[in-house]
């Protein structure tokens, strides 16, 4: 085995507590944006949400009339016709023609928003930074940087940065920022905190080719879940906003005039976690082959691998409701809310408190 190069683990911690650093200052700028945009919407600066609303229901009175069908204010209703199955046809609430709101395409639109700009250039910044800090950890160890806790939160964390900063590239969601980087800054300090692992070699049932197809496609799998569980959070919050402007309320989030309709989120976070959802099987399949490598059986019911099993059960049954049995709306964002609850369970508290075959993957490594 190649000796550790301790001046590598130690320029890898310290680039690390730099891209930490960087992407505290990234989220502070997010929320500065969201804020900022609250206070112009307050101010008769950026386009009422009654306006938006009442343009969103002139576009759902034409869907109806092209026997599209509409849905209820909770998102809960389903229309008529094939396009119900999987990806609905969207209300649109938020048309995006003033250049301000994401619009249900979530395209950038005409309006500079600063502040955003600053929070994405810091973003992509501490994920340079983070993807040198793994990449030196790697050259310490002399291996892949994912033997322990330690090193799956941070890799875990620099993909969920690495997959917001891409899906950047086609869709708006600067939005998520505060939500997807601040999850990431969780990781990066619960690393430290709780997970901290001096660089060392892998136990034997780590040293092999499995290691990096199976925990490097979990790990991408895991970045697109984090992606829509953000989503869906924000989707239960703008479906019961939505219902209450429809009741003729007041709107209390202006806010949320930069996140698009709840069921725009709810189409684009089924199309990501069907992609994940395949990562995820591969993950699964790519275990078992590893195991039946390592400990002579395909399947063991060891701890790990069950909860494993329990997430993809829990994304099948999300995809599958969702698409055939009409889990839509507010069912279909608790549904995925769930389905990621139980891959941080497997993450953290499978972990480090269960023993099994997988102990090795603990804080200890």
């Amino acid at each position: 085995m190649p000796d550790i190069n301790e001046g590598f683990a130690l320029l890898s911690e310290q680039l690390m507590l730099v891209a930490g650093l960087a992407y505290a200052v990234a989220v502070c700028a997010y929320v500065w944006d969201l804020v900022t945009f609250s206070q112009a919407v307050k101010k008769g600066l950026a386009p009422s949400p009654e306006a938006a609303v009442a343009q969103g229901a002139a576009s759902q009175d034409s869907a109806v009339l092209a026997g599209v069908g509409a849905r209820t204010a909770d998102g809960q209703g389903l229309g008529a016709g094939p396009q119900d199955r999987g990806v609905r046809p969207s209300s649109k609430t938020h048309a995006g023609s003033d250049g301000v709101t994401a619009g249900d395409s979530m395209r950038y639109g005409k309006e500079r928003r600063v502040v955003a700009r600053v929070a994405v250039a810091l973003t992509v910044v501490a994920a340079v930074v983070q993807g040198f800090a793994v990449v030196f950890r790697g050259l310490a160890a002399g291996r892949v940087p994912w033997g322990n806790m330690y090193e799956f939160c941070t890799t875990g964390s620099f993909a969920v940065a690495v997959v917001f900063l891409l899906v950047l590239t086609r869709r708006d969601l600067r939005f998520l920022g505060t939500f997807v980087i601040g999850l990431v800054l969780v990781m990066i300090v619960a690393a430290h905190v709780s997970f901290w692992t001096p660089v060392g070699h892998l136990v034997p049932a780590l040293q092999s080719y499995w290691l990096i197809i199976h925990v490097s496609i979990a790990v991408l799998s895991s970045a697109f879940f984090t992606i829509t569980f953000a989503m869906s959070v924000l989707q239960l919050f703008q479906s019961k906003r939505e219902a209450s402007i429809a009741m003729g309320k007041k709107d209390k989030a202006p806010v949320m005039r930069l996140v698009p309709n709840a069921l725009s989120l709810e189409n684009l976070s089924y199309r990501i976690n069907g992609i994940a959802f395949v990562g995820w099987t591969l993950t699964l399949m790519f275990g078992s082959i590893w195991a039946e490598k390592a400990w002579g059986r395909f399947w063991g019911w060891d701890t790990k691998e069950v909860w494993t099993f329990v997430i993809w059960v829990v994304y099948a049954g999300y995809l599958h409701a969702r698409a055939t049995k009409g889990w839509t709306g507010t069912r279909a964002a608790w549904l995925s809310i769930v389905g990621y609850l139980c891959v941080i369970f497997n993450f953290t508290i499978v972990n480090v408190y269960f023993s099994g075959l997988h102990s090795y993957a603990g804080v200890g490594g």
